[in-house]
């Protein structure tokens, strides 16, 4: 990912203005680095087809990345998570102020949509890559996740209903960013499969950031945990026992699936995901 870095350091947001910190705020988070988990796998896919069309494929990444960034703002602003650390650095509205946070999340979410659109694409594929990060971070998508969460604080769910929200706020992203891939490279059988991999892919890792709420110190994780008591989340609902049991299955499921691609798709996941998929065990 040495390469991607380098790429979002290069097109990093930047406006010429009178403002003293409004620059700043935006590259803040952008900054603090992250696992850079979804522009990996959009870039794994293409990697695996087509490696000529990598440097093209990293505007997609990035758009990916900038609208994942511009969630984890908002996410943690005071009538949300009201979190104070983020990336293992203070969280944006700690380290500026709430409406900076709310501005700069708002400024990213819309640069992920001018950068696709300025991507080297054909119309036809740019197209598809706005329509695509657009329905999955959407209103349709993440922003459903993140209203439900939100709305249901409090009042406990059903298991159905924690997967339709947590499908909703985090696996939808992940599974674009594989399907995404696959459109870049014109896989177009491929990319609804792998869409529906990347929805148990977020399912997992959903339910391994709540495991890992419960277990960790904030300090290792990097972000404040033990903060989802009045969340729906799967461990306050389903126990860490059953919610480790529910961890492991997806696990071997995924597995199994990945088994089932061809050689250097698995190859390129299996090097990515390797040190993810069984994260909840360490």
């Amino acid at each position: 990912m040495q390469n991607f870095e380098q790429f979002l350091l290069d097109n990093l947001p930047k406006s010429k203005s009178i403002h003293p910190t409004y620059e700043s705020s935006l590259q803040y988070m952008l900054l603090a680095g992250g696992k850079r988990f979804r522009p990996a796998l959009l870039l794994g896919v293409v990697r695996a087809y087509n490696p000529l069309l990598l440097d093209s494929a990293r505007h997609a990444a990035l758009a990916v990345e900038l609208l994942h960034t511009y969630s984890l703002i908002h996410d943690d602003l005071p009538a949300m998570d009201d979190s104070p650390l983020r990336r293992g650095r203070p969280t944006l509205h700690i380290a500026f102020d709430e409406v900076t946070a709310i501005l700069a999340g708002d400024a990213l979410n819309t640069y992920a949509f001018e950068v696709l659109s300025d991507a080297p694409f054909s119309d036809y594929t740019r197209v598809r890559l706005i329509r695509e990060l657009a329905s999955n971070g959407g209103l349709g998508g993440m922003v459903l996740g993140q209203a439900i969460d939100c709305y249901f604080e409090n009042k406990p769910l059903n298991v159905e209903e924690i997967k339709f929200l947590h499908t909703n706020k985090t696996a939808k992203l992940v599974a674009a960013s594989l399907k995404m891939g696959a459109i870049i490279v014109g896989h177009e059988e491929l990319a609804e499969t792998l869409y529906e991999f990347g929805v148990k892919l977020g399912l997992l890792f959903q339910i391994q950031d709540d495991i890992l709420d419960v277990t960790q110190t904030s300090e290792e994780a990097g972000k404040l945990t033990n903060n989802d008591e009045d969340k729906n989340s799967f461990v306050t609902i389903l126990g860490l026992e059953e919610s480790m049991k529910q961890a492991n299955d997806l696990a071997d499921e995924l597995t199994h699936e990945m088994s089932g691609f061809d050689e250097n798709l698995q190859g390129e996941l299996l090097s990515l995901l390797s040190k993810y998929i069984n994260r909840h065990k360490n």
